[in-house]
C-alpha cells in the first residue's frame, strides 16, 4: 500500500494519479468483495483490541471533492466496529464561538482519547483548502497554516496519536457522473445542493490547493495517501488494507484478567 503513500518532500502533480488505477490487484468485483469482507472481519478484532487495551489512539482523516465517497467509505469500512470505541466529527461552517479561537481550536477537541479512532469527515485542512480557494482569508495566514498543521499533527504523534490521512481522488468526468445521479434518481435526491455545481466551476482552483496542501503537509508522523476513487470497491478495499496493517503494527495484547480467575463460577 506504499504506493499511494506520498513521501516527505515530494511535489503531488495530481494529473499523475491515476483515479481508476487498481495497482496489485486485478480482480473482479465481486472477488473484491471477499477481500474487503475479509479485512473488515480482522478490522473489528483489532478494533476490539484497540478499546480494551486503552493504550492507543488512531485518528483517521478522510478529505475529498464532492461525490467521492467520505461518507460511503466511512459507512462501508467501519460497518462492523464497535461503536463505542469509534467516532466520527464533521466540521462544519465555524460557530461565532469557534471563530473567536485560532483555527485548530475547534479541531483539537475532537482527537482520539487512548483506546478510540476517530475519523474526520474533512477536517483541519478545510482552512487551507476551501478557505484559500475562496479567498476567505489572505495568502499569507493560510500559507503559515501547513507549518501549523504539521506542528500540530505531530505534537499528537508525540503524545500517541497514530494519524492516517486519507484523500481519495476522484475524477472530474466521474464527478459529473455521481452528480447527476443526485438529480436524476430519487433516493439519491436529498443529496443535492446546487451549491455543489458552484463548487465544481472552482475544479482546478481546488485541485492546486490539494496539491499544495499534499505536498506540504505528508510527513513521516502524519502521511498522506492518495487513494484511487473512481471505483468505490478499489476505494474501499485500499483504505481498509491500510487501517488494518496499521492496527497490526501496534501489536496489541488483551488486558491482563483478573488474578485467579478461574476460581470464580457464575451462579
Amino acid at each position: 500500500m506504499d504506493i499511494f503513500r506520498v513521501k516527505p518532500g515530494r511535489r503531488v502533480d495530481l494529473s499523475e494519479w491515476d483515479t481508476k488505477a487498481s495497482p496489485d490487484f486485478t480482480p473482479e468485483k465481486a472477488d473484491a468483495k471477499k477481500e474487503i469482507a475479509k479485512l473488515l472481519e480482522r478490522l473489528d478484532e483489532l478494533q476490539e483490541l484497540l478499546y480494551a487495551g486503552h493504550s492507543h489512539r488512531l485518528l483517521v482523516v478522510l478529505q475529498a471533492m464532492d461525490t467521492a465517497g467520505k461518507d460511503s467509505t466511512i459507512r462501508h469500512v467501519f460497518q462492523g466496529v464497535n461503536p463505542q470505541g469509534v467516532r466520527v466529527a464533521s466540521f462544519k461552517v465555524p460557530t461565532p464561538e469557534e471563530l473567536d479561537h485560532d483555527f485548530l481550536w475547534r479541531v483539537h477537541r475532537q482527537t482520539p482519547s487512548k483506546g478510540e479512532i476517530v475519523i474526520f469527515n474533512r477536517s483541519h485542512y478545510e482552512d487551507v483548502l476551501v478557505v484559500r480557494v475562496h479567498n476567505l482569508v489572505p495568502e499569507n495566514v493560510w500559507r503559515k497554516r501547513y507549518k501549523i498543521i504539521n506542528e500540530f499533527e505531530r505534537s499528537l504523534v508525540a503524545e500517541g496519536t497514530t494519524i492516517l490521512k486519507f484523500f481519495l481522488h476522484i475524477s472530474r468526468e466521474e464527478q459529473a457522473l455521481r452528480l447527476q445521479e443526485r438529480i436524476d434518481i430519487p433516493r439519491k435526491q436529498w443529496k443535492f445542493n446546487p451549491a455543489d455545481l458552484k463548487e465544481r466551476e472552482l475544479w482546478p482552483e481546488y485541485m492546486r490547493a490539494y496539491e499544495d496542501a499534499l505536498s506540504e503537509t505528508s510527513t513521516r508522523w502524519a502521511p498522506w495517501y492518495i487513494i484511487p476513487a473512481d471505483r468505490n470497491w478499489y476505494r474501499n478495499l485500499v483504505v481498509s488494507k491500510i487501517l488494518v496493517t496499521t492496527l497490526e503494527a501496534f501489536d496489541m495484547r488483551y488486558p491482563t484478567p483478573a488474578e485467579n480467575i478461574a476460581q470464580y463460577k457464575v451462579e
